[in-house]
Formats: structure tokens, C-alpha cells, sequence
């Protein structure tokens, strides 16, 4: 019997047994490994995005596993090979599709929300959205490829250049990987960020953090671009303040990248777009060429993803997972170990991760 995560109704996340339905021609079966819980799950889980989501759903995107069947007409993948996911099935046929755009497809099943995700222990996907990783790749480490391709998408979208100054206000996961992203690319990088428990990650992996509560951040950044203002910010934080901010601390024509999920109309200052000339740009998840990016920086260490690894649960214990990660501020990111149902510390999932 394997066992899946659901998500029944709002604030209620069940494990029970799940179908183990075999590859169809094109696809494969995956055990896997990890899969972290990232924000929009914790959307998922509060109910905001019942419209979307059929229940009982299983949750599930950011993964790594190994590969246990192969259906028919799959070539170049065989039972034992390390991946993970991007989890999008696209028309090929819309406008977006057509125009190139097939990650931003019109009729996008993001898999792991329109269709089954990955907190099972059998999972059948279509083999066109494997990502092949490294055999010395921890696969904890590796569930965390799927935010920093975000993060890796979210840079390009902004068109980053090395020595920019560069603001990511948020200090979360995904505030964190860009800022890493950013730095690797050559950028100079400030974190604006208000829980002092990620400040601190923040700090210790070497970026320079700002608490604005307590600092004045456009004064800071002024003093740091001598009044020119940074030519790049990335709003990461989904809250009003943040918007406020992140326009703010931009010099003339300077490129705000949006990357939080805002759940309602923002106001927002059109007279500094007018008065510097600011650009504003969406960004929304990847392309193959991200996630293959998002590997090499996870496994060469660039993205220290062991560092980003608050706890590791068993697949039984996931939905208190979900009631912890609520407070957000003191808890970066838990993965749900999918192959054991004790209890495990972060250092005995790394040291069996590539077993």
C-alpha cells in the first residue's frame, strides 16, 4: 500500500492510501524522496485557492526521487535514476503556447495543484518533465532545484547585469535563493527582511539584511548607491509595505521584478513610475533551462540547500508540517520525507539521501 497527502477542505490535510497507477506509453513512475511545502501549498491548505483545486488533492511540487517504472515509447530514462519534476503540462496550442511562452501556457496544468502532485509514495508523470540531477546530489538538497529555478527565472526576468544593486525585499525561501542567485550572477545584494530568525540565516550565509521595523531602508539604500537609488528590487514579501519599498528604494529607471502572489489590488506609486521612468515586470515560474540552471547551482553549492533545511518529517507527520510553517518567521523551509514514516533529523536525511 502507498500512502498520498490530500488536501480535503480548508485547514484539513489527511494520509491515506493512494492508487499506484502504472506509466502509460510517454511516462514514468517515481518514488519520491522529498517534497518541500512551499507558500502556495499553504494557500492551498487555507482555502484560498478552492475555485482551483479539486479535493481531495495531493500537494506537492518541489521534489527529488528516483525513477521505478518506465512506461512504453520512454526513452533515455531507466528505474534508478535521480530527478526531479517541473511540474507543468502545457496545450502547445494557446496564444501564450504559440507565441513561445509554454511555461505561461493559457491552459497550464501546474502539476501539484490542477493534477495529482508529488507527497506520495508512487507518483506517475509524464516523462517530458524530468529533470535529470546528479548521482552525488543529496536528494534532500535536491528538492530544493524547484524554488531556485523560481529564483533563477525571477534574476533573468529582471535582466540582472553584474554590479547592479539590487534590493529583495522578503527575506523568505524564495526572497532567499534570489538573493543568492542575484549575488552569483555578480550583482551587489541587500535583503529587506522583518523576522530577525531569517535575518539571521540571511546574515550567516553572507548577505547583507536590513530589519525595516527598525531601519530606515530608503535612507540605507541611498547611503549605499551614493542618492542614485538600485537599479534593480524584487518585491518577494506579498504584502503592501513591500510593494511600498521596493518602488521606493529604485533610482531612475530602475526594474522592479514582482514575484510574491498578491492576493488583492494593490495601490501603488505611478508618479515615481513617471518621474524615474521605473519598469515593472511579472515573473512567473521557469523553463527547462532554469531548472537545469537551478541544478548546477544547488549541486556545485552555490545554492547552499542543506542551510535552507529547517526540519525533515516523516510523510505521517506532514499536515502538522503545514500548521507549523503558519508562523512562517522562525521556520525557512520543511521538507516531507516520503519514503519513512518515523520522525528523522536533517543530518540522517542527508546521509541517507544518496543511498
Amino acid at each position: 500500500m502507498t500512502l498520498a497527502v490530500r488536501y480535503t477542505a480548508a485547514r484539513t490535510l489527511d494520509t491515506a492510501p493512494a492508487l499506484d497507477v502504472p506509466p502509460g506509453p510517454g511516462e514514468v513512475q517515481l518514488a519520491p524522496a522529498y517534497v518541500g511545502i512551499c507558500g502556495t501549498d499553504l494557500h492551498i491548505f487555507h482555502g484560498d485557492m478552492d475555485a482551483r483545486v479539486a479535493a481531495p488533492a495531493v500537494l506537492g511540487h518541489e521534489m527529488s526521487g528516483r525513477i521505478v517504472r518506465v512506461g512504453p515509447d520512454v526513452e533515455g530514462w531507466a528505474p534508478g535514476d535521480a530527478v526531479t519534476v517541473m511540474p507543468l503540462r502545457w496545450d502547445g496550442t494557446c496564444p501564450a503556447c504559440r507565441a513561445g511562452h509554454r511555461h505561461i501556457c493559457q491552459n497550464l496544468d501546474f502539476i501539484g495543484i490542477d493534477s495529482p502532485g508529488a507527497m506520495q509514495q508512487r507518483w506517475t508523470v509524464p516523462a517530458s518533465t524530468l529533470i535529470r540531477l546528479p548521482d552525488a546530489l543529496p536528494l534532500d538538497r535536491a528538492a530544493l532545484v524547484e524554488p531556485t529555478a523560481v529564483a533563477v527565472h525571477d534574476v533573468g526576468r529582471a535582466a540582472l547585469r553584474e554590479g547592479e544593486k539590487t534590493v529583495v525585499v522578503g527575506g523568505g525561501p524564495v526572497g532567499i535563493l534570489i538573493a543568492l542567485v542575484a549575488r552569483a550572477a555578480g550583482a551587489e545584494v541587500r535583503v529587506v527582511e522583518l523576522s530577525a530568525h531569517r535575518r539571521a540565516l540571511a546574515a550567516e550565509l553572507g548577505l547583507t539584511v536590513w530589519d525595516p521595523a527598525a531601519e530606515d531602508v530608503p535612507a540605507l539604500v541611498g547611503e549605499w548607491t551614493g542618492g542614485a537609488g538600485a537599479e534593480v528590487a524584487f518585491e518577494v514579501s506579498g504584502a503592501a509595505g513591500g510593494v511600498d519599498t521596493a518602488v521606493e528604494v529604485l533610482g531612475v529607471r530602475g526594474r522592479l521584478c514582482l514575484v510574491a502572489i498578491h492576493p488583492r489590488p494593490r495601490e501603488i506609486n505611478l508618479h515615481r513610475f513617471f518621474w524615474r521612468e521605473l519598469t515593472l515586470v511579472g515573473a512567473r515560474l521557469y523553463d527547462r533551462a532554469d531548472f537545469e540552471k537551478a541544478v548546477a547551482l544547488v549541486a556545485d553549492g552555490t545554492v547552499p540547500a542543506d542551510r535552507l533545511i529547517s526540519r525533515t518529517v516523516p510523510l505521517t507527520e506532514a499536515p502538522a508540517a503545514f500548521e507549523a510553517l503558519e508562523g512562517g518567521g522562525d521556520v525557512m523551509k520543511i521538507l516531507v520525507d516520503c519514503a519513512t514514516a518515523t520522525t528523522c533529523t536533517t543530518d540522517d536525511a542527508t546521509q541517507g539521501a544518496t543511498a
